[in-house]
């Protein structure tokens, strides 16, 4: 059932949009703020929770896929027909929003690598054994 993920990705598209074009009205632009990533977290949230539920079976998991591997380039045709000189010499809004981006990632990096808990480092890809470092075989 293909279908099935396809029509859920569709849904989240379509509710996405609604939210951003709604966003971009209240917030007085004549744009879509956000649609797209709206989207993409409710098809997070919903194939999850789908999944808890024993509801998204692996076939309506491949439509979902399919997609998932169109959005980059998805996102790129988007953002290529915005005008991008427009909005830089337009004020400095458009550079401190980019700015604060920028930094609130780099500032997340630390904690979302903290997600989770610690794992056993992976096999050696070959059989041969790993040497230790001469200092720690003197117990420096």
């Amino acid at each position: 059932m293909v279908l099935y993920g396809v029509a859920a990705l569709a849904v989240c598209m379509l509710t996405g949009t609604l939210v951003g074009e709604y966003l971009g009205a209240a917030l007085g632009v004549d744009a879509n703020v956000g649609g797209v990533g709206f989207a993409m977290i409710m098809l997070v949230f919903a194939t999850h929770w789908l999944r808890q539920r024993g509801k998204f079976p692996e076939a309506s998991e491949q439509g979902v896929l399919f997609w998932s591997a169109m959005y980059i380039p998805i996102v790129i045709a988007m953002a290529s027909t915005q005008n991008v000189y427009k909005a830089v010499t337009g004020g400095p809004m458009a550079l401190l929003a980019g700015l604060v981006a920028l930094v609130a990632g780099f500032a997340l990096v630390p904690a979302v690598a903290r997600i989770g808990g610690k794992a056993e480092p992976l096999p050696p890809l070959n059989d041969t054994p790993v040497e230790e470092p001469a200092a720690e075989k003197q117990g420096v």
